[in-house]
C-alpha cells in the first residue's frame, strides 16, 4: 500500500526546494481548515528569507514549476500557501486495502500471542519495546485508576504492534512491604482463618480498609504491622505462609480482572523475588564513587548538581532497600529478559519526579538504554477523589458490572424483542466500549472526571456513538446488492461532504503514526469521533441506495472505507464492533 502522507508529499516538494530537507518540509506541511477543500497546504513564510521575495510570489512561481504527479489531483497557489489535493481514488484504494492488510496482521499477532513469547526474544529485525503496567499492590483490588493505567498500557501495546514493533507487556506485582503487612495483620486479627466468600482480591480489600479503621482507633497498631514486616524479612515460617496465602488470593483476583479487559502479560515480576538484588548494584556504585554515604550511613545518589534534581536515597541507613533499589535491578533484568530497545513505564504523574530520579541514577551507573515514563493524570469520580484506605473507591470489577448493566438497560429499551442472550452479548461489548472510549479519548496527561451515565450514551462523544455509526453503515451496505470494490468512477464523488470524508480518511494512517510515535492514544478516539461526525453530515445529504447504480457503487466504496477505518481504530484501543445495535 502506497500511503499518500506528509512524508511522501515532502519528498515530492523537496525536488523543487532542495535547500530544505525532507524532514524540514514535512514539519512545515499543514492540514488546511475544513472550508479549504485541499488535503495539505505548504506555508511559504519561512522560504521568503532564502528566496528574497514575498511568500505570495513564491507560491505562484513554485506552483508553476511543479509537474503534477499521479498521486496529486491538483496544486493551487493561494496567497502565501500552496494547496495540494491528493487524488481521491488513491485514498479510497489505500483505505480499502487496509482491511485486508489489517486482517492478516491481526491473525499473525493472535498466533504470536498464543505461542510461547520466549521464542520472540531471539528474533531480530523490528524494534523491541517493553511496556510495564499496571504494577498493583497485592493487598486490595484494582480500581478506577488502575483501569486508566491498563487501558493506556494495552492500547499503546496494540498501536505499537500495529506499526510492526515487537512489544512485550510485563507487570510488576508489589507484593511485599508495610502495606501488605497491614492487610495481613487485619486478617490475623479479624479474619479468623476464613477463606474468601467473594472475589478474592475484594475479600482482601475489605481487610485493608479494616486495618485503617483499627489504626484510627489505636495509632500504635502500626508497630504490630512493622513487627510483622520484620518477621517476614526474617523468613518466619508462619508469617510467610500467611503472606503466600494472601498474595495468591490477590493474584487470582487480578487475573480475573485482566481477563475482562483482554489483557495478558509476557512476564509477571514479583517484588518479593528480587527486592534485595538491587543492593549489590548500589554497593558497587558506592565503591566506584558514583554514590555517596550520608552521616547516618544511608547511600544516596547526588543528583542536585548534575541533574538539578533532589538527591535520592538508594539504601536506608539500616541497609534496607527502597522502591528505587528494586527498580534499578528490574531495569537490568528486563534488558536481560527481552533485549529491548525501549522500556516504557506506565505510571501516574504523581511519580514524575521519581522517574526522573530513577533514570538519572541509571544513567550514572552507565545504563544507557532508552527509557520513557508514560505519565498520566488523575481520574476522579463526580463525587471527588478516591481514597483506598477509607474504602471510598470504585473497584474495577464493580465499574465493569455497572457499565454492562447500564448498557443492558439501553439495549433492552431500544430492542425489547431480542433474546436475553443477545441483549447480554451486546451489553457486554457496548459497556466495555463505553468505558474504554470515554477514558482513552482524554489526553493521558490530563486529569478528568469519569461519568458512567454520560459515557454510555448512544449520542455525543462516546464509544457507543462510534459503534452505532459502524452498525448503521453495515445496515446500508446490507440493503444494496452491488459488489463493493475500487472499480468506480471517482468523478461521481463530487459533493462537498463526500470530498470532506475522503480527505479525512487520508489522515488516518498519519494519526496512527503520531499516536505511536508520541504515545498519544487519545488521538485515535478523537479522530474517530470527527470521522463519524463528517459521515453523518454526508449521510444526511447524500443517499447511498438509489437508482443511479454507478453513484451507488461509488458511495458504497466510500462508506465501506469509513467502516474499515472505524473498525481498525476501535480495535487498536481494544473495542469490538457490532453489525447491529
Amino acid at each position: 500500500m502506497d500511503l499518500i502522507d506528509r512524508k511522501k508529499l515532502a519528498e515530492y516538494i523537496n525536488s523543487y526546494i532542495p535547500y530544505l530537507s525532507v524532514g524540514q518540509i514535512e514539519d512545515l506541511i499543514e492540514k488546511p481548515p475544513k472550508e479549504i477543500n485541499y488535503t495539505y497546504a505548504l506555508p511559504l513564510f519561512k522560504l521568503a528569507k532564502h528566496e528574497k521575495k514575498s511568500p505570495h510570489l513564491i507560491a505562484k512561481d513554485l506552483s508553476k514549476k511543479m509537474i503534477l504527479p499521479s498521486f496529486l489531483e491538483e496544486i493551487t497557489p493561494e496567497g502565501p500557501y500552496i494547496n495540494f489535493r491528493v487524488t481521491p481514488i488513491l485514498i479510497l484504494r489505500n483505505i480499502f486495502e487496509l482491511k485486508e492488510n489489517y486482517g492478516r496482521m491481526r491473525e499473525k499477532l493472535e498466533k504470536r500471542r498464543e505461542e510461547k513469547r520466549e521464542a520472540d526474544i531471539i528474533e531480530n529485525g523490528s524494534r523491541r519495546i517493553v511496556i510495564e503496567y499496571p504494577s498493583p499492590n497485592t493487598n486490595k483490588p484494582l480500581h478506577l485508576g488502575h483501569i486508566r493505567n491498563m487501558l493506556i498500557g494495552s492500547s499503546t501495546s496494540n498501536i505499537l504492534e500495529y506499526k510492526g514493533y515487537k512489544v512485550f507487556q510485563v507487570n510488576l506485582n508489589n507484593d511485599r512491604g508495610i502495606h501488605i503487612c497491614k492487610t495481613m495483620l487485619a486478617y490475623k486479627k479479624l479474619g479468623k482463618g476464613k477463606k474468601p466468600n467473594k472475589k478474592p482480591d475484594h475479600f482482601l480489600g475489605d481487610f485493608y480498609v479494616k486495618y485503617n479503621e483499627l489504626e484510627d482507633q489505636n495509632e500504635d497498631i502500626i508497630n504490630e504491622a512493622q513487627e510483622l514486616l520484620k518477621k517476614w524479612e526474617e523468613r518466619d515460617s508462619e508469617t510467610l505462609a500467611l503472606w503466600k496465602k494472601i498474595n495468591s488470593w490477590a493474584i487470582e483476583g487480578f487475573q480475573e480482572t485482566y481477563k475482562k479487559f483482554g489483557i495478558s502479560f509476557d512476564k509477571q515480576y514479583f517484588e518479593s523475588d528480587y527486592y534485595w538484588k538491587g543492593k549489590k548494584i548500589v554497593f558497587e556504585g558506592y565503591q566506584k564513587g558514583i554514590f555517596k554515604k550520608t552521616d547516618d550511613g544511608a547511600i544516596i545518589a547526588p543528583l542536585e548538581d548534575k541533574y538539578d534534581l533532589p538527591d535520592k536515597i538508594l539504601l536506608r541507613s539500616d541497609g534496607t532497600s527502597l522502591y528505587i533499589t528494586q527498580d534499578i535491578f528490574l531495569a537490568y533484568l528486563k534488558k536481560k529478559d527481552f533485549d529491548y530497545d525501549d522500556s516504557i513505564y506506565v505510571v501516574g504523574n504523581e511519580q514524575d519526579l521519581y522517574f526522573k530520579q530513577l533514570f538519572a541514577v541509571l544513567e550514572m551507573l552507565g545504563f544507557k538504554e532508552k527509557k520513557y515514563h508514560l505519565s498520566y493524570g488523575m481520574i476522579y469520580l463526580p463525587e471527588g477523589k478516591m481514597k483506598s484506605r477509607e474504602g471510598i473507591v470504585v473497584d474495577a470489577d464493580d465499574l465493569v458490572e455497572e457499565m454492562q448493566s447500564l448498557a443492558y438497560k439501553e439495549v433492552d429499551k431500544r430492542y425489547p424483542n431480542l433474546s436475553k442472550n443477545e441483549k447480554n452479548k451486546r451489553a457486554n461489548i457496548i459497556g466495555m466500549s463505553a468505558l474504554r472510549f470515554y477514558i482513552l479519548k482524554i489526553s493521558p496527561k490530563s486529569d478528568f472526571i469519569f461519568d458512567p451515565e454520560e459515557s454510555i450514551s448512544f449520542e455525543g462523544e462516546t464509544g457507543p456513538y462510534v459503534q452505532y455509526v459502524f452498525a448503521r453503515i453495515q445496515s446500508i451496505i446490507k440493503k444494496s446488492s452491488l459488489k463493493i470494490d475500487t472499480s468506480i468512477n471517482p468523478n461521481l464523488l463530487n459533493d462537498i461532504t463526500e470530498l470532506d470524508l475522503i480527505k479525512y480518511l487520508n489522515y488516518f494512517p498519519e494519526i496512527v503514526d503520531t499516536a505511536a510515535k508520541n504515545y498519544e492514544i487519545h488521538l485515535i478516539p478523537q479522530y474517530l469521533l470527527h470521522l463519524c461526525q463528517i459521515f453523518n453530515s454526508f449521510y444526511s445529504k447524500c443517499p447511498v441506495i438509489q437508482e443511479n447504480k454507478d453513484l451507488e457503487k461509488a458511495r458504497l466504496l466510500l462508506i465501506r472505507c469509513v467502516q474499515t477505518v472505524i473498525k481498525i481504530g476501535l480495535n487498536l484501543i481494544g473495542i469490538k464492533t457490532l453489525k447491529e445495535m
